[in-house]
């Protein structure tokens, strides 16, 4: 099984829209080893979700829900959190000014 470190997923979504971060590839399987955070601007909601297979999203998915970042400023979560096949990974922010970064590695 090869091993590839990488950037996961990069994102900038549009205020107040559920956008998909990352989906695990066919075959394939990660761990998702840090997501960083970064306000561009005033001081704003975030959430994060992680949707097995793909799943609707629902309640019970997310891992951060309404937590609050600081204008210009940023948050690293450690996360550790393993995927299969097909999960995704979804974030959403009040503004439109906070980027999202997923960095881990993928199993194939």
């Amino acid at each position: 099984m090869a091993t590839t470190y990488k950037v996961l997923g990069q994102a900038h979504p549009a205020a107040t829209t559920n956008t998909d971060l990352y989906t695990v590839p066919s075959a394939t399987s990660a761990v998702c080893s840090t997501l960083a955070i970064c306000n561009l601007g005033a001081a704003a909601t975030y959430r994060i979700a992680v949707r097995v297979a793909g799943a609707t999203i629902e309640d019970k998915q997310y891992i951060v829900h309404d937590a609050t970042i600081n204008a210009d400023d940023s948050a690293l979560l450690t996360l550790g959190i393993t995927l299969a096949a097909t999960d995704v990974v979804t974030v959403y922010a009040s503004t439109a000014d906070v980027s999202f970064n997923l960095f881990g590695s993928e199993l194939t």
